[in-house]
């Protein structure tokens, strides 16, 4: 360490302090040092990798130091998993925030589905990061205790819909909520996870801007159209 470089102390509560910045010390806010680290490490582990990733690189751009990181989250790894487990519980959390319960089953479904569109479309480092998971076969989401119980939400709120549905005869009656997720799901992520090669196939960039309109009424038309019940 040189000579004119201070590390970082722990405070009375164990946790360390943010180092000196010239003569002044901010306050310093643990929970937002964590917020912090978690959306610059999103960035860098979406765009390069888990592999790819630098903690340099994600310390150097953060208002902490790579000694704190590791304070917070042990490894490289442990960083990762942790955004991850931010990323799908963002998504889940802003599901349960729709209320859909409250509304007329097919406006229900309707809004999910405008919502799932919506979310892809806005946050491609989620599309990004779950494509890399499935790179290294889930490999990481898999040792998140909370992993399967935090994403049992999305199918709940989708049993919950058929059921209301199916008992006042607007939907059919054999649908698997858990299919009807991967449904939807697989229509969202598409057009943004795999349009670098779908344009380079096609001559068209399913994500522009000027299709959103249209591809977020098919997908809601084709989910809703699938639900009717015909009988």
């Amino acid at each position: 360490m040189n000579k004119g470089s201070k590390a970082a102390a722990p405070d009375h509560s164990g946790i360390p302090s943010e180092p000196r910045r010239g003569d002044a010390r901010r306050k310093y806010d643990p929970e937002e040092t964590k917020r912090n680290i978690l959306e610059v490490a999103t960035q860098e582990f979406s765009a390069m990798g888990l592999t790819g990733a630098r903690v340099d690189a994600i310390a150097e751009r953060t208002n902490t130091t790579k000694r704190m990181l590791y304070y917070y989250f042990e490894s490289k790894e442990g960083l990762y998993q942790a955004v991850l487990e931010k990323v799908y519980g963002d998504i889940r959390a802003l599901e349960q925030d729709l209320h859909v319960s409250e509304l007329d089953p097919v406006e229900g479904m309707r809004k999910l589905v405008e919502f799932t569109f919506d979310y892809h479309d806005r946050h491609r480092d989620f599309v990004r990061l779950i494509t890399i998971e499935n790179i290294h076969g889930a490999k990481y989401v898999e040792q998140l205790k909370t992993f399967k119980n935090s994403n049992a939400s999305a199918i709940h709120t989708i049993e919950d819909l058929l059921a209301r549905g199916i008992a006042s005869g607007q939907f059919r009656s054999d649908v698997d909520a858990i299919d009807l997720h991967l449904l939807i799901s697989s229509m969202c992520f598409h057009r943004i996870g795999n349009r670098h090669t779908f344009g380079t196939a096609f001559g068209r960039d399913p994500s522009h801007p000027r299709l959103r309109t249209r591809h977020r009424a098919m997908i809601v038309d084709a989910v809703l159209r699938f639900l009717r019940n015909e009988a």
